[in-house]
């Protein structure tokens, strides 16, 4: 279908379908949402301008940008784009009236893919990023899987068993676990990982050592100083991201604790303050700038019209042993 077609299929001018693909917001909500419409049924691909003289842009769409993490992601996708000659644009969402048009001003750019690093994208989103014709992929999936979007993600499960396997293996039996919103896909798979390890080591799971958190620094701290104020604390402590390990570092200090003397601590995702902490801390490595990259890569394939098809993957974690995790001591 041409512009032209869905323009005399919804009874507007040219200039109106343009307008909704461009996202402006001079077209009624009930005209844009017909046009809309018929974008998606007749699965109408929008090619990408290059008439500005500019390089083509791929965006990039957190929830948040205020961490670490999201700038190795931002700093894997960067490098990719400018191998391939685009620019990355970034948009947060975590401002209510940004996440009501966060789509239409990616349209307005002629972006040439979008990558989302969300908690799930909505029917509606999903409709609309089809209707405009813009190749889309996921990055470190949280929320139930959509098949038709694809993603790229890392072996949490894997490095959720490898961590706590690590524990284990330096003889530590009461290890406890913090892994990030019971909601998101990558917090329930290193929590399965966790119990995995210590369910092949033939030890109890007890309910109080393990928990869900929100992968921030406070949120790990709370929960690491209730463990540690238990009758039988844990010796060590797999916190499913290195924020959130960064918290258990302090509750350790705050309870007069060495670590790795007293608290064994591996964090998960080897971000670059995680060589700088004191001791340097043992850490899942989830790859995040590669991660980044190859989502970069996957939608310019989305895009090209030579039958190159998109593919979801997982790129493999590793264990990252530094200073923090030792055998525990003899008590």
């Amino acid at each position: 279908m041409t512009i032209a077609q869905i323009a005399e299929k919804a009874g507007v001018s040219v200039s109106t379908v343009s307008k909704v693909l461009n996202g402006n917001r001079d077209v009624g909500d009930a005209t844009r949402h017909r046009i809309q419409s018929l974008l998606s049924a007749h699965n109408y691909e929008r090619r990408a301008s290059t008439s500005t003289g500019q390089p083509p842009i791929v965006d990039l769409v957190f929830q948040e940008l205020e961490s670490p993490w999201a700038m190795e992601i931002v700093r894997g996708a960067s490098q990719a784009a400018t191998e391939a000659g685009l620019r990355i644009a970034l948009t947060s969402l975590s401002d209510g009236a940004r996440r009501r048009s966060w789509l239409d001003h990616i349209s307005s750019r002629g972006t040439r893919g979008v990558i989302l690093l969300l908690a799930n994208l909505s029917v509606r989103d999903k409709a609309e990023l089809r209707s405009r014709g813009l190749p889309v992929a996921v990055v470190d999936p949280r929320g139930d899987i959509d098949p038709s979007v694809p993603t790229i993600g890392a072996t949490n499960w894997a490095g959720g068993y490898s961590a706590t396997r690590h524990l284990l293996e330096l003889g530590h039996q009461r290890v406890g676990v913090i892994s990030g919103p019971v909601e998101l896909f990558c917090s329930r798979a290193r929590m399965d990982g966790y119990r995995s390890a210590m369910e092949a080591a033939g030890l109890p799971v007890a309910p109080e050592l393990m928990q869900w958190g929100d992968f921030h620094v406070d949120g790990g701290f709370k929960i690491a100083a209730e463990m540690l104020a238990l009758p039988e604390p844990p010796t060590a402590i797999f916190a499913g991201s290195d924020l959130q390990a960064l918290g258990v570092l302090e509750a350790a200090r705050m309870a007069r604790l060495q670590v790795p003397h007293d608290l064994s601590v591996v964090g998960f995702d080897d971000l670059p303050l995680s060589r700088w902490t004191s001791p340097p801390l043992t850490t899942v490595r989830q790859p995040l700038a590669e991660m980044a990259a190859a989502a970069v890569r996957l939608v310019l394939a989305a895009g090209r019209e030579d039958g190159t098809e998109s593919q979801s993957s997982e790129l493999a974690t590793s264990l990252v042993v530094r200073e923090t995790s030792a055998p525990p001591a003899t008590r």
